[in-house]
């Protein structure tokens, strides 16, 4: 007997949870594409994207997941030989760079370590050595999806300006926003990008890359951007069809213009806040299972932690057997330990997430923890019992 027949839960790092009303408002004939409601919807929908990630700046939409927000992200910026600054602290900022290197860019990196944080000193000598400000760009993950930390851009910024360095900072937010608090702005950040799929609450299959007026500065001062990528076009149209380079993913644009009217009816504040409470009720439940087995939080400083993902080590063979158990006995799947392995085993089964970003409530996650402390006893995993309880007390606020 399986427990698992019902509705499943997809309780992944994303894609996330697609609401019902986001559903519904796809699911419909294929639109006018050339006038009528669909093209009229476009200036409120991009303004509503911009509230979301706190700028008054432009944004492109792309028809593409988050490695072509990357792309398009480096592609309006930097040329073929110029020089760019990666900040790693996990998986996908090493990912990106080797975006940045296929494109023929020279790359550098700062590796802080697979759930670590910047070492700002180390940041301000690499600029100041710089004195020919040679990088073009200084690049970083807000959220690393892999790891589940969380990285601060304000002080990246503070140290461009203190050393009047012209780099533009670029922020990997395809984790993060709409999760966790994000003020492109007021952060002075350049470049941020995103995808639908997560904080967004839609299917996969947009990127969004949004940048201000220094980076479109730099756009004009490259000779050559392909069609495709070039995101003046598609921020400043004069046509419908110039917001996606050709025909319009029309029922993905339904989804997101329901998705930003659930997020805005929230309030991005209250947003965040919900993130917040939720992410605290599962570290709590981790470190109370921990205190008498194997189960750690990547990440052990909560300042540094995602609102949206949480990466766990519990060491082989527990990891895969409990998310085996969970999805086959209990229809909730989590999340592999992407990139938390070695080189030869970068999904170790050492290692497990959970998503818990976007479309989640008090008693999803509740659900979700619920089942862990279940399999964490039906596999006789070593583990304090109780951790779902404590969960429930950060909830009511206990």
């Amino acid at each position: 007997m399986s427990l698992a027949n019902g509705r499943t839960y997809l309780a992944i790092p994303g894609p996330s949870v697609v609401p019902d009303a986001v559903l519904r408002a796809m699911h419909r004939a294929s639109p006018n594409i050339y006038e009528g409601e669909l093209p009229d919807m476009m200036p409120d929908l991009t303004r509503d994207l911009k509230r979301v990630a706190r700028t008054d700046g432009h944004v492109a939409i792309y028809i593409s997941n988050g490695h072509g927000a990357w792309e398009a992200a480096l592609a309006n910026t930097v040329g073929i030989g110029d020089k760019v600054l990666v900040l790693a602290t996990g998986f996908f900022a090493m990912a990106w760079s080797r975006i940045a290197e296929a494109r023929g860019l020279e790359v550098d990196v700062l590796d802080f370590g697979n759930g670590g944080t910047f070492d700002l000193d180390r940041v301000a000598d690499t600029l100041r050595a710089d004195s020919g400000h040679s990088y073009k760009a200084v690049m970083a993950v807000h959220v690393d999806t892999s790891s589940s930390n969380r990285n601060a851009f304000l002080p990246l910024r503070k140290i461009l300006d203190d050393l009047n360095h012209p780099a533009l900072l670029m922020a990997d937010c395809i984790a993060a926003m709409g999760c966790d608090r994000f003020e492109m702005d007021a952060w002075g950040v350049d470049v941020a990008l995103t995808g639908s799929q997560k904080g967004l609450m839609c299917p996969p299959g947009l990127g969004f890359v949004f940048f201000n007026d220094k980076a479109a500065e730099a756009r004009k001062g490259l000779k050559h951007v392909s069609t495709y990528w070039d995101w003046t076009p598609r921020a400043a149209p004069e046509a419908f069809y110039q917001y996606f380079s050709g025909t319009a993913p029309t029922h993905q644009i339904y989804g997101l213009r329901t998705a930003l009217d659930m997020l805005h009816a929230e309030g991005m504040e209250a947003v965040w806040d919900r993130h917040a409470t939720l992410a605290r009720a599962i570290w709590a439940a981790v470190e109370h299972w921990g205190q008498d087995g194997p189960l750690r939080l990547n990440i052990a400083d909560p300042a540094l932690r995602s609102h949206a993902v949480t990466a766990m080590s519990i060491g082989k063979p527990y990891g895969a057997h409990l998310r085996r158990w969970c999805a086959d006995e209990a229809g909730v799947t989590l999340g592999i330990g992407l990139g938390m392995g070695t080189e030869d085993d970068p999904h170790s089964d050492g290692f497990f997430r959970f998503g818990h970003m976007g479309h989640v409530n008090a008693h999803m996650i509740l659900g979700l923890l619920g089942v862990v402390e279940a399999g964490l006893g039906a596999l006789n995993i070593p583990h304090r019992a109780g951790g779902a309880s404590e969960a429930a007390k950060v909830i009511s606020g206990v």
